[in-house]
């Protein structure tokens, strides 16, 4: 079985964007490049929500091209949303119900891991779900003051395990959580 993980950046206050969706405050630099190609080495599905799915729709396939932009625009995609009304990006299809028994479906077919980036609400569903094995979280060192929080659609209490952790140069902190259950 395909594990399915979620990777996202949270400001120490908790955010992951700021109050109208902005990400401009998180800088990568070269260590954190690193990880993103050997995450996205590892993964041959990339799940969306709509607005993060618009949002990498808009940006990778004019992107200049190197590992992550090729990564980022070879791979499957799915996005889910009920208002989307087709999914351009090469190699994208759309769910749009039955979203918990489609990605279980997608978690029992022979492939690579699955990652979630960004859209957060749907990662939160899904963990409440029971279907994220792996979240990762990019603890990084500044407040943000306001924004939308990483975990705000969690209707539930979760317990998780921290599997690892790993410092960065530029003070993020990756965090590797499991279910504790």
């Amino acid at each position: 079985m395909r594990g399915l993980l979620v990777s996202n950046v949270m400001s120490l206050d908790g955010f992951f964007e700021g109050p109208n969706h902005e990400f401009n405050w998180f800088t990568p630099d070269e260590e954190f490049i690193d990880y993103a190609k050997e995450l996205l080495r590892s993964v041959d599905t990339l799940l969306f929500g709509r607005r993060t799915y618009e949002h990498m729709a808009a940006y990778w396939p004019s992107a200049p091209h190197d590992e992550i932009a090729d990564q980022m625009n070879s791979l499957a995609k799915v996005v889910v949303s009920s208002t989307l009304k087709n999914a351009e990006w090469n190699n994208s299809t759309m769910l749009t119900g039955g979203i918990a028994e489609e990605i279980a479906k997608l978690k029992q077919k022979p492939g690579k891991d699955m990652v979630i980036f960004g859209s957060a609400r749907l990662a939160s569903f899904l963990l409440e779900e029971g279907l994220i094995d792996e979240y990762r979280v990019i603890l990084a060192p500044l407040l943000l003051g306001r924004g939308n929080p990483l975990f705000g659609d969690m209707k539930k209490q979760l317990r998780l395990k921290l599997d690892k952790t790993k410092q960065l140069r530029s003070g993020v902190t990756l965090l590797y959580f499991r279910s504790a259950a």
